[in-house]
């Protein structure tokens, strides 16, 4: 698939069929988030794989917009860690950035993947630092849902020439 036309054809796929996606190809996946840019290229993400059921579950009762996590086959907690951040007002945006390029990447290797919030929630972050026990200074940031697409979504038109500013407002 073509670069520029991955960007325009990606979409939030929230349906998977039961076909198996390995580690290495999630491994494979993950390598494309960090290549993502970061801020003085501190690269302070971490990434943990899910793949347990009752892990689905446990987030599901503080995050309720991820039903579609225990139909997929993995799930992807990006994560930010203070220690590797250029500052700490930093690491959302690079953790943005390689949530961003892991969804243009699953797309691109035939996977479907959504992107499920949990950063700017703080009940959300503090949940997820709990159930993946992850160190003081590593935040969660993003979940990913990755399956292989059951479902199959058109492009819209998201092109909105009115808000292009040229020099100022």
């Amino acid at each position: 698939m073509e670069i520029l036309e991955g960007i325009l054809t990606r979409r939030s796929i929230r349906r998977y069929s039961d076909e198996n996606i390995s580690r290495e190809q999630m491994e494979e996946l993950l390598k494309y988030g960090m290549y993502a840019p970061s801020a003085r290229n501190c690269q302070p993400w971490h990434f943990i794989l899910l793949n347990e059921p009752e892990t689905f579950l446990k987030i599901e009762e503080f995050q309720p917009h991820t039903k579609m996590l225990k139909h997929s086959q993995w799930g992807i907690a990006v994560c930010g860690d203070d220690a590797l951040s250029h500052t700490p007002e930093y690491w959302p945006v690079d953790c943005a950035a390689a949530t961003e390029n892991i969804l243009i990447a699953a797309h691109g290797m035939g996977f479907g993947a959504v992107w499920l919030g949990i950063y700017p929630r703080e009940e959300r972050i503090a949940a997820m630092k709990e159930l993946l026990k992850l160190p003081t200074n590593v935040h969660a940031f993003s979940l990913i849902a990755v399956g292989m697409p059951d479902q199959q979504l058109p492009q819209p038109e998201r092109f909105k020439p009115e808000r292009i500013h040229i020099n100022k407002w």
